[in-house]
């Protein structure tokens, strides 16, 4: 199939599918007579994969990982499972992230209950006096 066909089978975008090609997660497909590209049922499954696991908030690294392992199917399935055990605890601290920012939003928002001019909004004063936290030095995804 031609990269319209598969982009529309995979529902997504042919530029999604020539990102996944340079970045090597999907394998370059063959060529025609004709120079266009020519995809097989393989690639077809092989992004449905990716596109799954980025469903799945899945990082690029994560998903190279994964194809690796896929990509030799005789081996045991151990460092699949330890992959997935990371990427629930990155979920975990990112909710605890999010949880926090939630808190810290409704306090802003608590700081001006009912409409009023700008210079007297809690929401505004509360901006300008918070301390700027430190970025963090890790991400919490890979």
């Amino acid at each position: 199939m031609k990269i319209g066909e598969l982009a529309r089978a995979a529902h997504c975008s042919t530029e999604t599918i020539r990102f996944y090609e340079k970045t090597g997660l999907l394998p370059a497909p063959g060529r025609t007579d004709s120079n266009y590209r020519h995809y097989g049922p393989a690639h077809l499954e092989r992004l449905r994969f990716i596109r799954n696991c980025r469903t799945l908030d899945m990082a690029h690294d994560e998903i190279r990982a994964l194809l690796a392992m896929v990509d030799h199917p005789a081996r045991d399935c151990g460092n699949i499972n330890h992959l997935l055990d990371e990427h629930i605890a990155h979920v975990q601290v990112r909710l605890q992230e999010l949880q926090d920012l939630r808190r810290q939003l409704i306090g802003l928002r608590e700081q001006c209950p009912a409409e009023q001019a700008v210079d007297d909004c809690g929401i505004v004063r509360g901006l300008s006096q918070m301390e700027t936290a430190e970025k963090p030095l890790h991400s919490t995804h890979l």
